[in-house]
């Protein structure tokens, strides 16, 4: 048995909370309220195991698994998905027959990643691909969400080349939540620069970016920003010097275009709010290779 009923409860489920929260959902008055099913309250998953099967299915196959905010997303992964661990013990362990039994019935399941403490970000529909009981590892890679937008369906892509590039966007997407939730709580959940501290308006900006030397996702290579900020310093029309003085280019401050510009504009000069931790402040070093940048072409 599949339990397609359940699964399709709780994908439904998934989607309301998303459009709430975003990518990235909560626990705490997000994902522990479960979802409805039958008249019962049915849980996502179990924070405390990684392989979780709803005691409401009556199918063998899981229902979801979990990757906690500690563990990387990507140390497992492959060109074709990430390898996730079989539970400790006996490959006919209970919690890691039902993630075999998803590889046998080719059932859809969701990882819940953490992205930090108390967040996830659901990835669905998952399929496992493939399994290792000698290694203890399965395959899993991602599949799509097809069909009419009220009546959409989980499909897993046949196409290996779709299926990978599948992967890699959602891994790419995954690292950037990663950083997202190291960044954020360093300020605060606020943009350093306008104070901003609605979360779904707020990023995680690169200041050298990850495809450069010095790239790295983490928190002094930082800065928490707003989503007009964040673009506005991509392009090198903001630029954040050495000594946390915001700029805004001369082309903007020449300008003369309405009330949004004139919120850019007003942070020239100001200064960067920086997290207290010392070790969480944004790297001068590598301010000043990106503020040098910003320099030749803002002139």
């Amino acid at each position: 048995m599949r339990d397609e009923d359940v699964r399709s409860s709780c994908l439904a489920a998934l989607e309301v909370l998303a459009a709430q929260f975003g990518e990235d959902v909560p626990y705490v008055g997000g994902l522990d309220r479960g979802f409805a099913f039958r008249g019962r309250r049915v849980p996502f998953l179990n924070r405390q195991k990684g392989i979780y099967r709803a005691a409401a299915q009556a199918g063998p196959a899981a229902l979801a698994i979990q990757t906690s905010f500690r563990s990387p997303y990507g140390d497992e992964a492959t060109e074709d998905g990430f390898r996730y661990a079989y539970r400790a013990g006996s490959a006919d362990q209970p919690d890691n027959r039902a993630l075999r039994a998803a590889r046998e019935l080719a059932v859809p399941i969701v990882h819940f990643q953490g992205t930090r403490p108390g967040w996830y970000r659901p990835s669905y529909p998952c399929y496992v691909v493939d399994d290792d009981p000698v290694e203890g590892f399965v395959l899993v890679t991602v599949g799509r969400m097809a069909g009419p937008l009220d009546e959409r369906e989980p499909v897993l892509v046949e196409d290996p080349v779709e299926r990978r590039y599948l992967f890699r966007q959602t891994r790419v997407r995954m690292h950037q939540a990663q950083f997202r939730g190291r960044v954020l709580p360093a300020y605060g959940d606020q943009c350093a620069i306008c104070r901003l501290k609605e979360p779904r308006l707020l990023d995680a900006s690169h200041i050298v970016g990850d495809l450069e030397d010095r790239g790295e996702a983490v928190v002094p290579n930082g800065l928490a920003l707003c989503s007009i900020h964040h673009r506005a310093y991509d392009n090198d029309l903001l630029g954040v010097s050495p000594e946390y003085e915001v700029r805004v280019s001369r082309r903007l401050l020449e300008d003369e275009d309405g009330p949004m510009l004139d919120v850019l504009k007003g942070a020239h000069a100001t200064a960067l709010r920086v997290p207290q931790r010392r070790t969480w402040r944004p790297d001068r070093d590598r301010l000043a290779v990106r503020f040098e940048r910003f320099l030749v072409r803002s002139a």
